[in-house]
């Protein structure tokens, strides 16, 4: 290191920028990111708590991406070294002035100046790509849904929000099929947690019922003690026990399921959130999609908020 760069660096670490908890939210287009990262911002509230989506680090808007050879899921095309760099100076406690795709009609507006809270969630395509990302965060989560959930959210959100038809939909889907399974599935090994809403095959549950969600906690980063929390008074909502991961490795796995009663899954959470010794009360902004409350859902964030606190505490 140059004598200019440890002044530099020297410098960033005498200003009084407090180091923000960082946690990475990646996924494939639908895998549930976006709906999982609103409910712990409106659980914490954004005084103490803000996102951001690395898909903003698009290099091209959607009319020129229709005569490139490659979708928005290959590597060059979007500004990874750019993103890897706003992450670091987030992580730091450091303000960037971050680009912004707008996925309304796929232009790349102006960017926006963003200053790290006490805690920041980052989602999107990319942010567990390199080993330079995810050096930036204190844990690290993959939605794992599968195919066939994942690309009916997608029909669902593309043609409700975007202005696409089905048929366009399912057509970009096959097109992206490659890239995916190349560049954006992979990142699941370098997660910390994953995370997969899905029916219960074994109790005849199909995509039309309510989906219920395994959380896999792999021992690369300390997990909260489950244990006195998983008893008579909550074991309709949810069980916990030691699987093989897909690669074979042993993997702590909390089941929660959809089937539970309001009351069980309600007690169940209280009992996660007094895990966590904190004052405010337990949110009830927790598992929310479209209004209405999701037992599955509420549990896998609190899962999520018990690390940024954990990380903030230690």
């Amino acid at each position: 290191m140059t004598d200019k760069q440890a002044e530099i660096q020297q410098a960033n670490k005498s200003s009084d920028s407090r180091r923000p908890i960082m946690l990475a939210i990646a996924g494939d287009s639908a895998a549930g990111k976006t709906t999982l990262t609103k409910g712990l911002v409106n659980a914490l509230g954004d005084h103490r708590i803000s996102s951001i989506c690395v898909d903003d680090y698009h290099r091209y808007d959607r009319t020129e991406r229709k005569e490139l050879p490659f979708t928005p899921l290959h590597p060059d095309c979007n500004y990874l070294d750019i993103m890897e760099q706003h992450l670091k100076l987030l992580s730091e406690g450091q303000p960037i002035l971050k680009p912004v795709y707008n996925h309304a009609d796929g232009t790349l507006d102006r960017p926006v100046y963003v200053e790290p809270s006490e805690f920041m969630v980052v989602e999107g395509l990319f942010p567990l790509w390199s080993r330079a990302s995810r050096a930036c965060f204190d844990a690290t989560v993959y939605l794992d849904p599968p195919e066939e959930i994942r690309r009916a959210w997608k029909v669902a959100r593309d043609t409700a929000k975007r202005g696409y038809t089905e048929e366009q939909v399912l057509a970009d889907l096959d097109k992206r099929e490659p890239e995916s399974a190349a560049y954006i599935r992979p990142q699941r090994a370098n997660a910390d947690i994953v995370v997969q809403f899905s029916p219960i095959l074994s109790r005849g549950e199909t995509v039309k019922d309510p989906l219920s969600a395994t959380v896999l906690m792999r021992p690369t980063i300390p997990h909260p003690d489950l244990h006195p929390v998983v008893g008579d008074d909550t074991e309709e909502a949810m069980h916990l026990k030691l699987i093989r991961d897909d690669d074979g490795k042993p993997v702590d796995a909390l089941h929660v399921h959809s089937y539970a009663s309001e009351e069980a899954t309600l007690k169940a959470e209280e009992a996660i959130w007094n895990l966590m010794d904190v004052h405010e009360p337990l949110s009830d902004e927790l598992g929310m999609i479209d209004g209405k409350r999701d037992g599955p859902l509420a549990i896998t964030q609190l899962i999520l908020l018990f690390h940024l606190i954990q990380a903030r505490h230690t």
